[in-house]
């Protein structure tokens, strides 16, 4: 029960306790959620026209060492290519930050059933968001080869190397392929290698009719700060939301035959 003369409420019932969760904590609870999400989204700030200086541009180095081949490629400036991970984990964060302020703090919860359903919605939010940046998306081999990033260098990519980018965690990977043309009389074993976020040498694939195996793979990664700052956030929601299903669960509890 709550504490005689606390200051802010007195109450010695469970059902005044409640009432007093619904009409003050759960809205707390929510701004607190709105703060953490609004700083998470603008980790993922992208630039609009005319704003472009207030975002300060980062630069990666992914060098590969030990090669013995050396390629120089740049992006193409006709053209603009958004890694899908961080497009996908955006959106996923902006649709948790609407949830939150469709319930204002002149909206008052009746049930414990309606605060859980809020906080069910944003956490499948932020459990897809968190999933996109930690679990990279599998491809095949010919998905790669004809997949907008190839498109994007200049100048363009030989027929035998092949790249992708990916986000696992807080880490930017690149991953160089390098290929060589099955002849025809080599390819009574051919077997063509199935999704993966990499492929190892050996691998197989067909595109054009041109059967490839992959014959070298080069990985480098670098350590992106604001992507790890993000992860912690999505935790911190996600704990906040928990607590919050937790005690309306306890309240629930003592009134089995009411609709919390």
């Amino acid at each position: 029960s709550c504490a005689v003369g606390s200051g802010d409420r007195t109450c010695d019932l469970p059902e005044d306790e409640f009432n007093w969760l619904l009409k003050e904590e759960v809205h707390a609870v929510l701004k607190q959620l709105q703060d953490i999400l609004k700083e998470a989204s603008r980790r993922f700030a992208v630039p609009t026209p005319g704003m472009e200086a207030q975002l300060k541009q980062e630069n990666f180095i992914l060098g590969i060492a030990k090669s013995s081949q050396v390629m120089h490629f740049t992006f193409r400036d006709d053209k603009q290519w958004k890694l899908q991970q961080i497009q996908d984990a955006r959106n996923h964060v902006n649709q948790a930050l609407q949830l939150l302020s469709s319930r204002d703090e002149s909206y008052h919860f009746k049930t414990g059933a309606e605060v859980n359903k809020l906080m069910d919605a944003v956490m499948l939010q932020l459990t897809r968001a968190r999933n996109r940046l930690t679990t990279p998306a599998t491809l095949t081999l010919p998905e790669l080869a004809s997949s907008g990033l190839m498109k994007m260098f200049t100048p363009p990519m030989p027929g035998d190397v092949m790249i992708n980018f990916y986000i696992n965690l807080s880490k930017l990977c690149l991953t160089v392929y390098q290929l060589h043309v099955l002849q025809p009389n080599t390819t009574k074993n051919f077997k063509p290698a199935g999704s993966s976020v990499l492929h190892n040498p050996g691998a197989m694939f067909e595109i054009n009719n041109t059967k490839f195996e992959v014959s070298h793979v080069h990985k480098v990664e670098c350590v992106v700060p604001w992507l790890n700052d993000t992860l912690v956030f999505f935790t911190i929601s996600l704990q906040l939301c928990q607590q919050l299903k937790d005690k309306i669960s306890v309240f629930s509890s003592f009134w089995n035959y009411r609709p919390f």
